[in-house]
Protein backbone atom coordinates (compact mmCIF):
# COMPACT_ATOMS: atom_id res chain seq x y z
CA UNK A 1 0.00 0.00 0.00
CA UNK A 2 1.61 3.48 -0.84
CA UNK A 3 -0.09 6.59 0.42
CA UNK A 4 -0.35 10.15 -1.39
CA UNK A 5 2.85 11.54 0.69
CA UNK A 6 5.07 8.74 -0.41
CA UNK A 7 3.61 9.12 -4.24
CA UNK A 8 4.66 12.50 -4.38
CA UNK A 9 8.88 11.55 -3.73
CA UNK A 10 8.08 10.20 -7.14
CA UNK A 11 5.95 12.25 -8.75
CA UNK A 12 6.69 16.01 -7.77
CA UNK A 13 10.66 15.06 -6.32
CA UNK A 14 11.17 13.17 -8.80
CA UNK A 15 12.92 9.87 -7.25
CA UNK A 16 13.21 7.09 -8.93
CA UNK A 17 11.15 3.41 -7.49
CA UNK A 18 13.32 0.85 -7.66
CA UNK A 19 12.39 -2.76 -7.78
CA UNK A 20 14.11 -5.97 -7.69
CA UNK A 21 14.92 -5.62 -11.65
CA UNK A 22 16.83 -2.00 -11.68
CA UNK A 23 18.48 -1.81 -7.92
CA UNK A 24 21.60 -3.12 -9.24
CA UNK A 25 21.64 -0.90 -11.95
CA UNK A 26 20.92 2.11 -9.79
CA UNK A 27 23.98 1.37 -7.25
CA UNK A 28 26.44 0.49 -10.30
CA UNK A 29 29.74 2.82 -9.75
CA UNK A 30 31.15 4.34 -7.05
CA UNK A 31 28.23 7.52 -5.88
CA UNK A 32 26.37 7.59 -2.71
CA UNK A 33 23.25 6.77 -2.69
CA UNK A 34 20.09 7.28 -0.17
CA UNK A 35 17.27 4.72 -0.18
CA UNK A 36 13.80 4.79 1.39
CA UNK A 37 12.11 1.92 2.64
CA UNK A 38 8.60 2.69 3.65
CA UNK A 39 6.97 -0.30 4.20
CA UNK A 40 3.23 0.04 4.27
CA UNK A 41 2.04 3.48 5.47
CA UNK A 42 -1.29 1.90 7.72
CA UNK A 43 1.47 -0.03 9.51
CA UNK A 44 4.12 2.19 9.74
CA UNK A 45 2.54 5.70 9.93
CA UNK A 46 6.34 6.53 10.82
CA UNK A 47 6.72 6.23 7.15
CA UNK A 48 4.25 9.69 6.07
CA UNK A 49 6.56 11.61 8.75
CA UNK A 50 10.33 10.18 6.70
CA UNK A 51 8.52 10.75 3.31
CA UNK A 52 8.19 14.36 4.12
CA UNK A 53 11.51 14.86 5.65
CA UNK A 54 13.62 13.28 2.97
CA UNK A 55 13.18 16.09 0.07
CA UNK A 56 14.55 17.94 3.32
CA UNK A 57 17.48 16.52 3.22
CA UNK A 58 18.03 16.21 -0.06
CA UNK A 59 18.33 19.73 -0.11
CA UNK A 60 20.46 19.94 2.83
CA UNK A 61 22.82 17.69 1.37
CA UNK A 62 22.73 18.94 -2.17
CA UNK A 63 24.68 16.74 -4.71
CA UNK A 64 25.98 14.63 -1.70
CA UNK A 65 23.75 11.49 -2.64
CA UNK A 66 21.00 10.64 -4.65
CA UNK A 67 18.02 8.82 -3.18
CA UNK A 68 15.71 6.41 -4.35
CA UNK A 69 12.39 5.28 -2.92
CA UNK A 70 12.07 1.09 -2.89
CA UNK A 71 8.92 -0.43 -4.42
CA UNK A 72 6.11 -2.02 -2.19
CA UNK A 73 7.35 -5.32 -3.67
CA UNK A 74 11.22 -5.26 -3.12
CA UNK A 75 11.23 -3.73 0.43
CA UNK A 76 11.19 -7.17 2.38
CA UNK A 77 14.43 -7.65 -0.06
CA UNK A 78 16.31 -5.36 0.16
CA UNK A 79 15.66 -5.01 4.36
CA UNK A 80 17.37 -8.25 4.41
CA UNK A 81 19.86 -7.54 1.85
CA UNK A 82 21.45 -4.63 3.97
CA UNK A 83 20.34 -5.91 6.92
CA UNK A 84 17.94 -3.46 8.44
CA UNK A 85 14.85 -4.46 10.43
CA UNK A 86 12.82 -1.42 10.92
CA UNK A 87 10.94 0.41 8.74
CA UNK A 88 10.63 3.18 7.82
CA UNK A 89 14.25 3.28 6.96
CA UNK A 90 17.54 5.27 5.49
CA UNK A 91 19.75 2.91 3.86
CA UNK A 92 23.38 4.89 3.28
CA UNK A 93 25.19 3.14 0.07
CA UNK A 94 28.52 3.80 -1.56
CA UNK A 95 27.41 2.47 -5.02
CA UNK A 96 26.59 -0.77 -3.44
CA UNK A 97 28.68 -1.19 -0.56
CA UNK A 98 26.71 -0.11 2.96
CA UNK A 99 27.49 2.61 5.10
CA UNK A 100 24.86 2.47 7.48
CA UNK A 101 20.97 3.11 7.89
CA UNK A 102 18.76 5.05 9.87
CA UNK A 103 15.69 3.48 11.33
CA UNK A 104 12.39 5.07 12.05
CA UNK A 105 11.65 9.16 12.81
CA UNK A 106 14.67 11.06 14.13
CA UNK A 107 15.04 14.40 14.28
CA UNK A 108 16.10 16.85 12.14
CA UNK A 109 19.20 17.11 14.22
CA UNK A 110 19.93 13.60 14.54
CA UNK A 111 19.05 12.84 10.79
CA UNK A 112 22.11 15.71 9.75
CA UNK A 113 24.42 14.30 12.31
CA UNK A 114 24.07 10.63 11.70
CA UNK A 115 23.66 11.44 7.96
CA UNK A 116 26.90 13.49 7.57
CA UNK A 117 28.29 10.41 9.86
CA UNK A 118 27.62 7.84 7.17
CA UNK A 119 28.87 9.88 4.06
CA UNK A 120 32.17 10.06 6.07
CA UNK A 121 32.54 6.25 6.83
CA UNK A 122 34.02 3.75 5.20
CA UNK A 123 32.05 1.10 4.14
CA UNK A 124 30.77 -2.04 6.12
CA UNK A 125 29.84 -5.20 6.00
CA UNK A 126 26.05 -4.95 6.71
CA UNK A 127 24.41 -6.25 10.08
CA UNK A 128 23.17 -9.27 10.14
CA UNK A 129 19.23 -9.37 11.14
CA UNK A 130 20.03 -12.98 13.38
CA UNK A 131 18.69 -16.36 13.58
CA UNK A 132 15.90 -17.26 16.46
CA UNK A 133 16.94 -19.57 18.10
CA UNK A 134 15.03 -21.92 20.34
CA UNK A 135 16.41 -24.04 23.24
CA UNK A 136 13.95 -26.70 24.56
CA UNK A 137 15.12 -27.23 27.56
CA UNK A 138 17.58 -26.18 30.52
CA UNK A 139 19.42 -29.35 30.10
CA UNK A 140 20.04 -28.68 26.22
CA UNK A 141 20.85 -24.97 26.60
CA UNK A 142 24.39 -25.78 28.15
CA UNK A 143 25.21 -28.38 25.90
CA UNK A 144 24.29 -25.78 22.96
CA UNK A 145 25.83 -23.36 24.09
CA UNK A 146 28.94 -25.02 25.67
CA UNK A 147 28.56 -23.41 29.12
CA UNK A 148 28.64 -26.50 31.72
Amino acid sequence: MTAPLIDALTEHHRLPRLGDDDLDAFLAGDADHLLFVAGDPAKYPEALDVAVILPELIRAFAGRFDAALIAPEAEQRVMERFGVSRFPALILLRGNDYLGAISRVRDWADYLAELERLLAAEPMRPPGLGIAVRVESMANASAVSGCG
